[in-house]
């Protein structure tokens, strides 16, 4: 007997941003095809044809390319597959496991309200189940499933264990519309029998879809893939995570400056663990990832400690690797990267201080740009008439340096210091806020070496200046 191969998917709908639930979505199920040495589809389910967008579309695949989950298969869209779907309906309406229906929308609402007054379960009733054959086929019509009457269906979820739900609670629900469109529900089982789906890994929101797409795989004749529902996720405040709690789409965090390997690391351990371990690299997540890991529970983001690991990151993963991505931040701000240090220079000096790219930046503009002000507490506290003195002697010995080097600047600074019989902040706070308009920054010998010889000697000269025209 031949294992059947593992394969999963990914089936976002493109009504919006791939948000962070979906990410992790994506992740798990990527994971559990990996861990398995199986496959990854990607399928775009766009049968909602008022609310899918071109840019949604875009910006899943974005966010998929930012997180480097490459898929094995795919992208498959839905709405190129209208054909084979109907194929399927009108095999099932030749075999009798799904009927024609006629009923009007006021018989319907009719009906429902009737069936609330009397507390009981708003379902459709049947009636064209038995009466259809008094009408045309070619009058309006939408398709339902026949649903069987009896029994219950029951399936092992792989995170929840097992679930059962009885057929009678269960409606015969439409799979065509009037409009001849096939609906979500019956397209996601044609997809996953076509597909040769074998686990489907997706949020919690999806049970209750789960028993009717059983049903419906039995009926066409496919294998019943194993079904793990993933918990939600839940921002700081205990409430379901929405827009209110910041950046809820995967390419806000890269607008915001968060390393892709961060942002799955702290996904993967929103409702994974393995022992302590906080830092995974995405081969040990490959290695390491199994679903009867996985928490029952919903899982509260927290950003500080997403703050944490992309901090992390930027201090541990290859400057090279951390340049990549820190290159589209300065590009962002308008830096041009001729103007000052090179980015594994900026990494290497400012990832300590940091904790996003967009900070490290921002944070870099004295490298790259003339600054026209300085900070305002900075100045008056730091370039008064006392620091005139330190600056123009700094201003002397920088001017005679034959190589500008951070231990060289630093014995500059030092032996003035000495020689003015002052505190090392008396002269290097001035220098600081002169070279770089504010007063923090990494250790100024450093940032002056980067900042370059002939700008540090301007803007020292400048501050003098500035200082003597108070």
């Amino acid at each position: 007997m031949t294992t059947k191969p593992i394969k999963t998917r990914f089936a976002p709908s493109p009504t919006g941003y791939l948000h962070v639930g979906g990410a992790r979505t994506a992740l798990y199920s990527w994971l559990f095809s990996k861990h398995l040495a199986g496959e990854f589809v990607l399928r775009i389910e766009d049968t909602d044809l008022e609310r899918s967008t071109p840019e949604a579309i875009e910006a899943i695949m974005d966010g998929m390319h930012w997180l480097n989950l490459a898929w094995d298969e795919g992208p498959y869209f839905q709405t190129k597959r209208f054909d084979r779907y109907n194929q399927v309906i009108d095999e099932m309406l030749a075999e009798g496991t799904a009927y024609r229906c006629y009923c009007s929308t006021e018989r319907l609402d009719e009906m429902r309200n009737a069936q609330i007054e009397a507390k009981q379960k708003a379902r459709y009733d049947g009636r064209c189940l038995v009466h259809g054959h008094e009408h045309s086929p070619d009058q309006p019509h939408v398709v339902r499933f026949k649903n069987p009457t009896q029994g219950s269906v029951i399936f092992n979820d792989l995170i929840r264990g097992p679930i059962e739900i009885s057929n009678q609670e269960l409606d015969d629900l439409i799979i065509r519309r009037t409009d001849g469109s096939p609906t979500y529900n019956f397209c996601v089982v044609v997809d996953d029998f076509d597909m040769g789906i074998t686990h489907v890994i997706r949020g919690e929101d999806h049970i209750n879809n789960t028993p009717r797409q059983i049903n419906i795989l039995k009926a066409i004749g496919a294998d019943i893939p194993a079904y793990a529902h993933v918990s939600m996720i839940l921002g700081d405040d205990g409430k379901k995570l929405s827009k209110r709690h910041g950046a809820v789409s995967v390419m806000q965090y890269r607008d915001e400056g968060f390393l892709p390997e961060a942002l799955l690391n702290y996904l993967v351990r929103l409702g994974w663990a393995h022992g302590d371990q906080e830092v995974f690299s995405v081969e040990e997540m490959i290695s390491l990832f199994t679903l009867d890991a996985v928490s029952k529970s919903a899982s509260a983001f927290n950003t500080e400690k997403l703050l944490w690991l992309n901090q992390h990151y930027i201090t541990h993963l290859p400057p090279e690797q951390v340049a990549v991505h820190l290159n589209w931040h300065i590009n962002q701000m308008g830096y041009n990267l001729e103007n000052g240090p090179t980015l594994i220079e900026l990494i290497n000096l400012l990832g300590e201080r940091c904790k996003t790219l967009k900070e490290m930046a921002q944070d870099a503009h004295y490298f790259y740009q003339e600054f026209e002000e300085f900070e305002e507490n900075a100045a008056q506290k730091n370039l008064k008439e006392a620091a005139i003195l330190p600056l123009e002697v700094l201003l002397a010995k920088f001017q005679t340096l034959e190589s500008w080097t951070t231990p060289l600047i630093h014995e500059a600074i030092k032996t003035t210091a000495d020689e003015l019989a002052l505190g090392m902040g008396k002269v290097g706070m001035p220098l600081r806020v002169a070279i770089t308009g504010g007063g923090q920054s990494p250790a100024i010998d450093a940032t002056a070496t980067l900042i370059g010889k002939e700008r540090v000697v301007k803007r020292i000269a400048r501050a003098i200046e500035w200082i003597k025209m108070k």
